[in-house]
């Protein structure tokens, strides 16, 4: 009988040391989130998360992707989440400024470095802006209970304000390089994702909690919930394995005088392969004018504070259309940010340079264009699978709520087990991980898998 390679992890001693490192790290992280920004009302937060509506869905989106940070109002609050959107923002400059592309295709390994350079240096201004924004917009949510007394940047409510967007913006960056030593010192090139994988994780005992001790249609809403958890599973383990095999011709060996046949291969291309980034964009970008309009409620002027008010109400979650907005958003961001990553990777050239050609196909610009023709179309179902997941939460608490599930839906997304965002990122991380560890038992000459595929 064969035996499984899982014992391998504890008998290789670089294995080991590993994980007990990505393990330790990951309890100093969960720890540090349970660290309070000063003079936050936590019971305010969780007054909204509990308060029912369209706000109690968004906060507990939020609240969940960050593992909980929101609703204890952690300095993690945040979590690695700056970090990624200006990740985003830097890939997306550089097919649009070409001095970037051409420092990124010259020198590939300087431009990595350029890049993950000014990858921090954007993050800390991210953080802040979104410290104050988060602030702001859950202080407009708890209506008139205070987030924070007197938080503003005037007076004497200046050296308080400051600390708290300080402190916010320094647990963030705390968490990236914790991160960061994941990734170099444990499982590589997992690290900020591991991060956002325990916070998810460690949300389910207290959202089971939460559904078993509420006293109205427990049991029909743990049953429901778990169908629910299993049937999204699948979708995503459906739709994230998805992909359409391009047929290539490599051309053959020679041997002395003689030119082998040429080799038949495929090229395969991904249903989805933006992943979680256009959810974690999308929710970025839709944010942030209700961070702009957070400064301008307080206006002297009428119909100044009267727009600003009604900006924050349509991009702060509260509006039934900032769902609609999320839904196009992911969608059409997930073709661009596709359409971006095929073009940097330029399947073209690349098989040019090889020999290799798609039967019919001519070789160069008209095979890039033809792999990007197909890859748009093979790109909308995974967009459109991407967009209903984004609004999944929002869609299940009002369906939920209209047929008198109130002990799934009256917490918002708090209460259940994992909403559809956060299985996909668990799934996503799950299947990485376990790729990783299974290329690290290759590396130490073990060829038994951890999982049968």
């Amino acid at each position: 009988m064969k035996t499984s390679a899982w014992r391998y992890l504890w008998k290789a001693e670089d294995i080991r040391r590993k994980l007990l490192i990505t393990l330790l790290i990951l309890v100093i992280y969960r720890l540090a989130a349970h660290v309070p920004v000063p003079g936050a009302d936590r019971e305010a937060i969780a007054s909204i998360i509990t308060g029912g509506g369209a706000g109690s869905t968004f906060v507990g989106i939020l609240d969940m992707l960050s593992g909980g940070t929101v609703s204890n109002f952690s300095v993690l609050a945040m979590g690695v989440y700056p970090y990624i959107t200006s990740q985003i923002i830097l890939q997306l400059l550089v097919p649009i400024i070409p001095s970037l592309q051409q420092k990124m295709e010259e020198d590939p390994q300087e431009g990595r470095k350029w890049m993950e350079r000014w990858t921090y240096i954007l993050a800390v201004p991210m953080a802040a802006l979104q410290a104050i924004g988060q602030i702001r917009i859950f202080s407009s949510l708890a209506g008139q209970v205070q987030i924070i007394d007197n938080f503003g940047f005037s007076g004497s409510s200046l050296v308080p304000s400051l600390a708290i967007v300080i402190s916010m913006t320094a647990g963030t960056m705390f968490a990236i390089w914790l991160g960061e030593l994941i990734s170099e010192y444990g499982i590589r090139n997992q690290g900020l994702s591991l991060l956002i994988f325990a916070g998810i994780v460690s949300r389910i005992p207290q959202n089971f909690r939460q559904i078993i001790i509420s006293q109205q249609n427990r049991w029909v809403t743990l049953v429901l919930l778990l169908i629910l958890t299993v049937v999204i599973i699948f979708a995503i383990v459906f739709v994230q394995q998805g992909q359409r095999n391009i047929p290539v011709m490599y051309p053959g060996r020679r041997v002395g005088n003689r030119q082998s046949m040429p080799v038949k291969g495929t090229l395969p291309l991904k249903v989805n392969m933006a992943g979680m980034i256009p959810l974690i964009f999308g929710q970025s970008l839709l944010t942030f004018p209700a961070i702009v309009a957070s400064f301008f409620v307080a206006s002297q002027t009428f119909w100044v504070a009267n727009f600003a008010l009604r900006v924050q109400a349509l991009f702060g979650g509260t509006s039934p259309w900032y769902w609609l907005l999320y839904f196009l958003m992911v969608i059409g961001f997930t073709f661009f940010y596709t359409d971006v990553l095929f073009a940097q990777q330029d399947y073209g050239t690349n098989l040019k340079r090889a020999g290799a050609q798609i039967p019919g196909v001519s070789r160069g610009a008209p095979t890039q264009r033809y792999l990007t023709k197909v890859l748009r179309r093979i790109t909308f179902p995974g967009a459109f699978f991407l967009g209903t997941i984004a609004v999944l939460p929002f869609l299940l608490g009002a369906a939920l709520s209209a047929v008198g599930l109130s002990g799934f839906a009256s917490g918002g997304t708090g209460t259940m087990l994992i909403t559809s965002s956060g299985l996909l990122i668990v799934v996503g991380v799950v299947r990485d991980t376990f790729q990783n560890i299974d290329a690290e038992l290759k590396l130490h000459g073990y060829d038994e898998k951890l999982l049968v595929r």
